[in-house]
């Protein structure tokens, strides 16, 4: 049998870099000694950027190293003109004299290399006129502001926007250049594809072959010192004919009260047309009041007219309104009547119509959603059009929100039916399971610290216990087959595997549709920048002579073969909103509605077991020597928590006879889902048919919870996270480690670029788990982990007057736990955490909030009511635009685009559209597609010294996230 390959998983998070996610307001200041460079040495520029609310600000400073030789040490000087008074700052040690300003690196970000650079900044107040100062300096030497990107909006056409097919569509642009650099040209793009280019202003360009469906359309303008920057994208709909156009498509109307929409149509017609509105389906508590019968002309056609729906004083429900119109296409809005109270469900409608709008570009044709809709983005997903699980766990969560609000199932089922379609692997795609031996899952193969060890060697002398859930998972659902997500999807097959769902084995860049993509695969320190993505199915159609199997595995042959990882806490986000949409349904009298679908969730949950077990069914607990380790018998190897991943795979030839499946020793305190092993264990609906499935996922929730327990710090955050499997090849730990039930603490589990543990997403995404379980069941032992942590993060939470907000961004840790003791828990005094830097970042906000929402309704917390509806007002007041809720990011990571990528000396092989793999490649390089994407600009403009570009995302989790918060607040609180 040939063994598996080594699979690693890291999510979709942001803001990994300290220097990227300083944007302020912390409690303390962060001080700390610098050493002095020779200020001869230094070339430097200062972004310096301000949020002011007329009697203070925060002023935030990027420092970048414009030299070739790393700033060794930096002190950056600078003075106000009017009278600033500095109240506190953060990522380094503030000080102010009269009106000169003196800030020194703080000991973690005191090397800034070459194009390299860090955000430090500071809280003040001040009265009259606030002047940014012009005067920088670091080390002596006088730093001048970076060069600004000209400035682009895109005129025409309107947001949402409809044209039918072979009519041109006229885009037009404003750009304006800033110091004293002039605009030399505008590009429009489709998405990445460029329509066309205007030299001259007024910039415009007439598209007329664009196809039917959506189009996200771009305008992108350079400036004569070779600064570019793109406008925000405006999404409109091409259709095959004329048709009415209707605006929002989704309203929400509280009781006793009116809104409005508004109707124009396509295209202009030749004479008068009538257009006639009314209600054709749902509640009648809602009717047209005004505007059911508009007339356009063929002077008027584009201009829109108002329809005016009204609610009564009693009903709820939804209802449909159609606009019709003799020769055209109809259009359709859903109103849905509100409680006279919930502003907040009004909100989530709001969203979710922006969110589900085709024209604004968050989903494929085939309905899945894109991590982003902007497509230059490098997280964990290297590219914006590809996807997650995660992406489609929140899709369930977000239509199951939208299920309760509006009364309408349908679109959760049909979102599970998707997820099912694209990102459940089908029986076509892994053909071999039935050769899978149970008492040997998977040959064992060390992982290493670092890329350049790789290949890792098997080892077949190593032993491997045997695993003790596939038969009675075979025995309640009749199949060898596993049901699981697949993490990672290439959603427009740029990179051209086309390794489609049910489809062939590599079908390579022609293929259309989703494509199934593979890529962390070579230990903790393999960072985004640094991997090899290959295809799930490797057939050598691409890479090198055996694919890209030899880049991570050395053996003395090859195979071909498929093989998935799943990420665990998406599939618990699946369970978790399947939960709730069965509790929704059933509140109102339609859980027959959902019933199917739940089933469903409950078989996803029991062989989302496979993530309870060491990586190679090794016994839990004390486990030394790849060697020495005892294999597992049965339940003896697992550790009952959610850890990283699990995987599988096999050969590919029907006729090979193998397959193997692996589970994994590293667990991460912000995977785990009390919510979801509550309802896999004690919710009727969804325990699994399996014969100890519901009796695990009652251990796992005692056990999540004594796991949050050890790992809560004595500030109140929760640390990292435990293995079984020391540097993942069950070496010994340092004397003195920390255990759990035997297991080693590991401070950042998994990987270490960056460290897994520093992101307060992490933190606001697990607790809002434990905050849902807590406000259903009321268990002491998660109020008792809430009640501290939301302490603590309230104490980190700064609201400014003027509405915005700060929130931790950058934690930093010192100390371990106290090794578990069931019967006497410790009391962790010498486990601590610290805020490095804080963020306004919308989407983890939004968890951050649901936490408070759901931690308040059950407990009556008055300041954590108050704080999460002063997070959810202040981004819907101050982050807004057409897309949905978004603040702008400077990405100084960035600057790795030209990482190199490790690939041992004498290898070469090519990627699918021919870009060459050898030791010489870099990210970009085996991405040339990134080179036509029409931000690429900004990035080639940086890595030539210009400034850290800045952009302003829209994720589809993010989106989704913000959108469930504002129901979570108009359920439980409003």
């Amino acid at each position: 049998m040939h063994p598996p390959h080594r699979h690693r998983r890291r999510l979709a998070r942001r803001l990994w870099t300290a220097a990227l996610a300083a944007l302020a307001l912390p409690m303390t200041m962060l001080a700390a000694g610098s050493t002095t460079a020779h200020a001869a040495g230094v070339r430097c520029s200062v972004d310096y950027r301000t949020n002011d609310w007329g009697s203070g600000f925060t002023a935030e400073l990027t420092l970048t190293n414009r030299g070739t030789d790393p700033i060794n040490g930096w002190t950056l000087t600078y003075s106000y003109a009017g009278n600033q008074k500095l109240t506190n700052g953060w990522n380094g040690s503030w000080s102010q004299s009269g009106r000169s300003v003196t800030v020194k690196n703080a000991a973690y970000n005191a090397t800034i290399g070459a194009d390299a650079a860090v955000t430090t900044g500071a809280q003040f107040t001040y009265s009259g006129t606030n002047t940014a100062p012009t005067d920088f300096a670091v080390n002596g030497t006088s730093c001048t502001g970076a060069h600004q990107p000209p400035i682009t909006v895109l005129t025409s056409p309107s947001p949402g926007a409809t044209y039918t097919q072979g009519e041109a569509v006229p885009l037009a642009a404003t750009a304006a250049a800033a110091d004293d650099a002039s605009v030399t040209k505008v590009e429009f793009y489709d998405d990445t594809t460029l329509l066309g280019t205007d030299t001259t202003a007024p910039y415009t360009f007439s598209a007329t072959d664009l196809a039917v469906g959506s189009h996200s359309l771009v305008a992108k303008a350079y400036d004569s010192l070779g600064a570019s920057a793109e406008s925000t994208p405006v999404g409109i709909t091409v259709a095959s004919g004329p048709a009415v156009v209707a605006s929002p498509t989704q309203l929400g109307i509280r009781q006793g009260t009116s809104g409005t929409f508004e109707v124009k149509l396509s295209k202009q017609p030749s004479a008068n047309v009538t257009v006639s509105v009314a209600r054709t389906d749902g509640t009648t508590g809602l009717s047209v009041t005004g505007g059911s019968s508009l007339t356009f002309t063929p002077a008027t056609w584009n201009t829109a007219q108002k329809v005016t729906v009204t609610a009564d004083s009693s009903g709820t429900g939804s209802a449909t309104f159609t606009a019709s119109a003799p020769g055209h296409a109809k259009a359709t809005v859903t109103v849905t009547e509100l409680a006279a109270s919930k502003a907040y469900d009004a909100r989530f409608l709001d969203l979710y119509g922006r969110i589900t709008d085709p024209a604004n570009g968050y989903f494929s044709p085939e309905g899945i959603p894109y991590h982003s809709v902007e497509t230059l983005i490098v997280e964990a997903p290297d590219y914006g059009h590809e996807t997650t699980s995660e992406a489609y766990s929140y899709l369930l969560w977000l239509q199951a929100m939208y299920g309760k609000v509006t009364g309408d199932w349908s679109k959760f089922n049909g979102a599970w039916a998707l997820m099912e379609k694209y990102m459940i692997p089908t029986h076509a795609d892994q053909p071999t399971n039935s050769f899978y031996n149970a008492a040997k899952p998977a040959t064992y193969a060390p992982e290493q610290d670092t890329p350049d060890q790789y290949p890792a060697r098997l080892d077949t002398s190593v032993p491997v216990g045997s695993d003790p859930i596939a038969g009675e998972l075979k025995s309640a659902y009749g199949t060898d087959d596993v049901y699981g997500m697949h993490w990672i999807q290439d959603v427009d097959n740029v990179y051209g595997y086309g390794d489609t769902p049910g489809g062939t084995c590599e079908g390579g860049p022609t293929q259309t549709g989703p494509s199934y993509l593979n890529t962390f695969q070579r230990g903790p320190q393999e960072s985004v920048w640094e991997t090899v993505p290959q295809p799930t199915c490797d057939a050598f159609k691409y890479g090198g002579k055996n694919g890209y199997l030899d880049l991570f595995t050395g053996d003395s042959s090859y195979a071909k073969q498929w093989k998935y990882t799943d990420a665990p806490d998406a599939d618990a986000r699946a369970v978790q909103a399947a939960y709730w949409a069965d509790v929704w349904a059933k509140q109102q009298g339609k859980g027959g509605d959902v019933s199917a679908t739940v089933a469903k969730a409950a078989k996803m949950g029991d062989y989302l077991r496979y993530a309870m077990y060491d990586k190679y069914f090794k016994k839990v607990g004390n486990c030394t020597g790849a060697s020495t380790c005892p294999a597992g018998t049965g339940k003896d190897a697992s550790h009952y928590l959610l850890s990283w991943y699990y995987a599988w795979g096999g050969a590919t030839d029907t006729g090979a006879g193998w397959a193997w499946r692996i589970g994994s020793s590293h667990v991460h305190g912000g995977y785990q889902n009390p919510l979801a092993a509550y309802a896999l264990s004690s919710f009727a609906d969804l325990k699994p048919k399996s014969a100890t499935g519901a009796a695990d996922w009652g251990k796992s929730l005692q056990r999540q919870l004594e796991f949050y327990q050890w790992l809560q710090s004595s500030e109140g955050a929760i640390a990292g996270g435990a293995t079984n499997s020391w540097q993942g090849r069950y070496a010994t730990p340092p004397a003195g480690t920390p255990t759990f039930y035997g297991m080693y603490y590991d401070e950042a589990p998994v990987y270490h670029d960056p460290p897994s543990n520093q992101w307060f997403g992490f933190q606001a995404w697990s607790m809002e788990r434990v905050a849902e379980y807590y406000q259903q069941t009321g268990d002491a032992k998660a109020k008792t982990v809430l009640d501290k942590w939301v302490k603590w993060a309230l104490s980190e939470t700064t609201l400014n007057p003027d509405g915005t907000f700060r929130i931790p961004s950058t934690l930093k840790w010192s100390g371990q736990p106290d090794t578990w003791n069931p019967s006497s828990p410790g009391s962790n005094s010498s486990l601590h955490v610290t805020v490095a830097d804080y963020t306004n970042d919308v989407g983890v906000a939004a968890a951050y909030a649901k936490t408070l929402t759901y931690y308040a309704a059950k407990s009556g917390d008055a300041q954590a009511k108050a704080t999460a509806k002063a997070l959810l007002d202040g981004m819907w007041d101050h982050d807004q635009d057409a897309l949905g809720i978004a603040v702008p990011e400077t990405r100084t990571d960035y600057s790795r685009f030209g990482d190199s990528v490790y690939v041992p000396s004498g290898w070469s092989g090519t990627m699918p559209n021919g870009d060459r793999i050898d030791s010489s490649s870099t990210f970009s390089s085996i991405r040339s597609f990134y080179k036509n994407d029409p931000a690429w600009s900004k990035i080639e403009s940086y890595l030539k010294g210009g400034a850290a570009p800045t952009f302003t995302y829209h994720r589809f989790w993010a989106e989704a996230d913000i959108a469930l918060a504002m129901g979570s607040y108009a359920e439980l609180l409003e």
